[in-house]
């Protein structure tokens, strides 16, 4: 290896964090630009996420050397319609839990177009948060500390940064961190590939705001999707201007779902001990 490629692999985490956030930054802001318009919103929102891909890649052949990304395989990409159905599937059982218990003040019908635009802008957000969130961090420190110990870390700093939303709260970051942030890693480490957390994470973010128009981790706007849903009831149930996400019952859900991917990533040995490397 070459003395600056050599220089360049030991900086790795900050270069490829830094670009990558920057990356997501400049995503972010081209998405708010288009959202008024839903049909361009779309077909933008899936090119961002593909550029941000080729970007995580360059920047891993480039920076740490890597000719072959195991967590971006081609022979993987399935993984992303099985995560989506998972997110799907749970964020309709936490609507449900809500509603069975009171917490559903109205539903009615809103707008299709901003369901598809939504469906762009949630799709590359998600992305870029797994390739930040899973495939730089996580996978970085996993190396040097274990997966438990990134787990806990990777998880706590994704809920971290929610707390610049609007309406954020401390429960709320916290929960997503417990919830969002160790459900995802947990899915990177059973299927040691980005496209099943990048599937779950678009699909649970699409289907509060796309499908139920509820806003997401505390944002301000109410976002138009397809239905347009309000809440009433207690924080605990509701999850309060934070929404859903810091209620009791994405907690259950969530923790449900990440105690069995990790019971089946210690079958499979993917928990892995500082050190070693996955199969």
């Amino acid at each position: 290896m070459e003395l600056s490629a050599f220089r360049l692999r030991r900086f790795r985490f900050p270069i490829l964090f830094v670009v990558l956030f920057a990356v997501m930054l400049a995503v972010v802001g081209i998405d708010t630009l288009v959202a008024p318009v839903p049909l361009l919103a779309l077909p933008v929102g899936i090119g961002l996420a593909a550029l941000g891909i080729l970007c995580y890649r360059t920047l891993s052949r480039f920076v740490e050397g890597r000719s072959e990304l195991p967590e971006l395989a081609g022979d993987r990409w399935r993984g992303l319609g099985k995560g989506a159905a998972l997110g799907f599937g749970l964020f309709c059982a936490l609507m449900v839990l809500i509603a069975v218990f009171g917490g559903l003040g109205g539903m009615e019908w809103h707008s299709f177009l901003g369901f598809l635009g939504l469906g762009g802008m949630m799709f590359s957000v998600a992305t870029m948060e797994e390739l930040l969130f899973r495939g730089v961090l996580f996978r970085v420190l996993e190396e040097r500390a274990g997966t438990v110990v990134s787990l806990v870390v990777s998880s706590l700093l994704f809920g971290m940064t929610h707390l610049v939303n609007v309406n954020a709260t401390f429960w709320g970051a916290l929960s997503i961190g417990l919830t969002g942030g160790a459900m995802l890693a947990a899915a990177y480490v059973l299927t040691r590939s980005l496209w099943f957390p990048i599937g779950l994470h678009f699909a649970w973010n699409f289907t509060h705001a796309g499908v139920f128009g509820i806003a997401v981790s505390g944002s301000e706007d109410v976002p138009d999707g397809l239905l347009r849903t309000t809440l009433d009831g207690p924080t605990v149930l509701t999850g309060g201007s934070f929404g859903p996400e810091a209620s009791l019952f994405a907690l259950l859900v969530c923790s449900v779902a990440t105690v069995v991917m990790l019971r089946r990533a210690t079958k499979q040995g993917q928990v892995l001990r500082r050190g070693a490397k996955a199969r």
